[in-house]
């Protein structure tokens, strides 16, 4: 049997990590500017992470959730003051996919409704619904078109408006940046617009901060630039710094009914006692306001530069449009420069470093950037 290649692959065979850095197997060090499709928010083997999985796995890694964890009360509550939802429920699983699957369910349920509206270019997924609000046809097999979905332009509140007042919507679904779409930023005044709209046609509004959440956009939620409170947010990728962990904050409107919303595996003890850490290790060492604080500086540096025709993002969600193909690029990156970049579509390269990225790394990523072009 042979492994199923989920991505195109690269040639580098990464053994291990340290901070913003990884190591392939040959001992050769790469700034990492990806994270790991954003996944690592406090950085490779920090030693306080390392210590507290460790730990945990050599005292209890799982039990069913037919038993108590008092640290899924823990994680809860240092997760709400964190963020500032803390009169909001939290319901853990296991992935960012299966985390807009309940959001999706619980709207439908709080009011019996069935279709959903998204916007082009978004990404939530690649499971039944999640993949029906995904703006990519290739992810919706003939079993899934059952599931109405109507797509709308971003920041066009007069479609959304058009749309919502009919009122067959469960929910609005919206990326607080789109990452997969090309780091594409919501305005503020449509976010606040749409949370006008849905809250006047009783339409759950759900932000998917997988990616943008976490600390990753300079706050802790990229909607919060907007001043906004959505219905329900999805949280993975950063949550637990590598392993598999995701979960849906539910604001207090909504009832919990007993069978709705259920799983194996989401909340266990490994995945509680990481995500506690995270939360420590980022409320210790300031790392949304260093996101903040580095990212801006890496965004105003590169605008300065010519060769790119545009540069958005906020925090350490960057994306760089190029007028040409970036694939020559990210590939002398890599090998010549040894920085790992993402990419979003051919014309656009993503920067999604860990959290804990310095001025100095910062400065490093620009120096070797700038010699590929």
């Amino acid at each position: 049997m042979k492994f199923f290649d989920v991505y195109p692959r690269f040639n580098v065979n990464v053994v291990r990590g340290k901070g913003c850095h990884v190591y392939d197997d040959k001992g050769q060090e790469y700034l990492d500017l990806y994270g790991g499709h954003a996944v690592i928010s406090v950085g490779h083997a920090h030693p306080d992470y390392v210590k507290a999985i460790s730990n945990q796995v050599a005292t209890l890694g799982f039990y069913s959730n037919s038993v108590i964890n008092t640290m899924q009360d823990e994680l809860s509550e240092k997760l709400g003051q964190a963020c500032g939802y803390e009169d909001y429920r939290f319901f853990m699983i296991n992935s960012g996919a299966e985390a807009n699957e309940n959001a999706i369910k619980l709207a439908s349920f709080y009011n019996n409704r069935k279709k959903m509206l998204a916007f082009h270019s978004s990404f939530h997924g690649r499971t039944t619904a999640a993949a029906r609000v995904t703006d990519n046809a290739k992810y919706s097999p003939a079993a899934y078109m059952g599931f109405e979905v109507t797509f709308v332009d971003l920041n066009d509140i007069e479609a959304v408006s058009k749309e919502l007042e009919t009122k067959e919507y469960a929910a609005v679904i919206i990326e607080g940046i789109q990452g997969v779409g090309g780091i594409q930023v919501p305005k503020d005044n449509f976010m606040v617009q749409l949370r006008e709209v849905t809250e006047k046609t009783n339409t759950v509004l759900i932000l998917d901060e997988i990616q943008s959440g976490y600390g990753r956009s300079g706050k802790f939620f990229a909607h919060q630039y907007a001043g906004i409170k959505p219905d329900m947010i999805t949280v993975a990728k950063g949550i637990a710094n590598g392993l598999p962990v995701s979960g849906v904050l539910i604001a207090p409107k909504f009832d919990a009914v007993p069978g709705q919303l259920g799983t194996t595996y989401g909340g266990n003890h490994l995945a509680c006692a990481a995500a506690i850490s995270v939360l420590d290790i980022m409320k210790r060492e300031n790392l949304v306001a260093n996101a903040s604080r580095v990212g801006e500086h890496l965004i105003e540096e590169l605008k300065k530069i010519k060769e790119i025709k545009e540069v958005r993002g906020r925090g350490l969600m960057i994306g760089m449009e190029f007028e040409q193909p970036i694939k020559q690029i990210r590939e002398k990156l890599l090998y010549e420069q040894k920085v790992f970049t993402g990419v979003a579509g051919q014309y656009t390269i993503r920067l999604l470093p860990p959290l804990c990225l310095t001025m100095e790394q910062a400065d490093e990523f620009l120096t070797r950037f700038k010699k590929c072009l």
